[in-house]
């Protein structure tokens, strides 16, 4: 079968991409045939995928008529939603929530649903629990969010943790003092810093304690009030130090805690705070829970494609262990 829409032949190039990139991987995920007429786009295939086809492309012109640029992740998002289970044009109404803008005038803004739902808890919630895979925008989001509170005076101050835990590899043998040696642990916080906001004013605020990054124990014994307040790597707290840090959030204050938990660091039979937590704090209507999956990677799609290879394998292995335990009771 086949049917031709018409489309604007700017927008048609900015949807196909350069040298017909994204047109090469609309035909290999929807299964039809894409033509381009100049002032429109003909449709080969059958009834279903050419019903598929068109709904992609209404999505992605919706969103080039707003001024967007179209890049491959646009593209694969919008493959990868059921667009015709969704209100109209969720992409468009993601691309209006800009965040704020780095300090080279890049947008910063949740790119799918779930990062929109998570960057609408923060704004709602005092608390608020980012959980999922690599490249889902977790820590990102929330620091843009923080830097904006701040800029805005809504907060006095911003504050970066995460526990310096080794990955496989001792802290001691590495050379230099304390600061030295935790310094790599917190680095991806301060490279996000310095992009949202520029080195020079970061400096500046850190100088006059407006803005602080420190390992996760140092949070010990104090009480954080009017301040925003990130946890990053939260798979790797133990339940004392998870208890602890909540128990320093303050009045005026808002706490985002981000973890994978699928990348913990911690011995092996130690219980994750990040876990624990989730489960003690299912029931405070407060407190806001972002489950965001491997559909909300915004990295390489190569990555979106490990991730999910991954949750296939490591739940394989899961199946496979109940069953040895269903064979053989302990």
């Amino acid at each position: 079968m086949e049917t031709y829409m018409e489309i604007p032949a700017g927008d048609l190039q900015n949807i196909f991409g350069q040298f017909d990139r994204n047109l090469k991987i609309l035909e290999a995920e929807l299964g039809v045939d894409l033509v381009d007429r100049g002032d429109g786009v003909r449709i080969k295939g059958d009834a279903r995928r050419m019903g598929r086809a068109q709904a992609v492309l209404q999505e992605l012109l919706a969103l080039s008529q707003k001024g967007e640029a179209i890049d491959e992740q646009n593209v694969r998002y919008a493959l990868s939603m059921k667009v015709d289970e969704l209100r109209t044009h969720p992409l468009v109404e993601m691309d209006s929530s800009v965040i704020c803008h780095t300090v080279s005038g890049k947008p910063i803004k949740p790119k799918t649903l779930g990062q929109k739902a998570y960057v609408e808890a923060i704004e709602r919630c005092m608390i608020v629990f980012g959980v999922g895979p690599a490249g889902t925008g977790k820590t990102y989001l929330a620091m843009a969010k923080a830097i904006t509170a701040f800029s805005r005076n809504e907060v006095e101050r911003i504050i970066l943790t995460r526990p310096a835990i080794e990955a496989g590899e001792k802290l001691g043998f590495l050379p230099g003092d304390l600061q030295s040696k935790i310094d790599p642990y917190l680095r991806p916080l301060y490279d996000a810093l310095y992009q949202i906001m520029g080195a020079e004013s970061f400096q500046k605020n850190m100088e006059r304690g407006l803005i602080e990054v420190a390992p996760l124990a140092y949070m010990r014994g104090r009480t954080l009030d009017n301040a925003f307040i990130i946890l990053d790597e939260a798979q790797n707290t133990t339940p004392a130090q998870m208890k602890m840090f909540l128990t320093r959030i303050g009045f005026g204050s808002k706490a985002v805690i981000t973890g994978d938990m699928t990348q913990k660091d911690l011995p092996v039979g130690a219980s994750s705070g990040l876990d624990v937590a989730l489960k003690v704090l299912a029931k405070i209507e407060e407190i806001a829970v972002c489950n965001l999956t491997a559909a909300d990677v915004v990295r390489h799609p190569l990555v979106q494609k490990i991730v999910s290879a991954y949750d296939a394998y490591e739940k394989q292995q899961e199946k496979k262990k109940m069953s040895k335990r269903g064979r053989y009771p302990r």
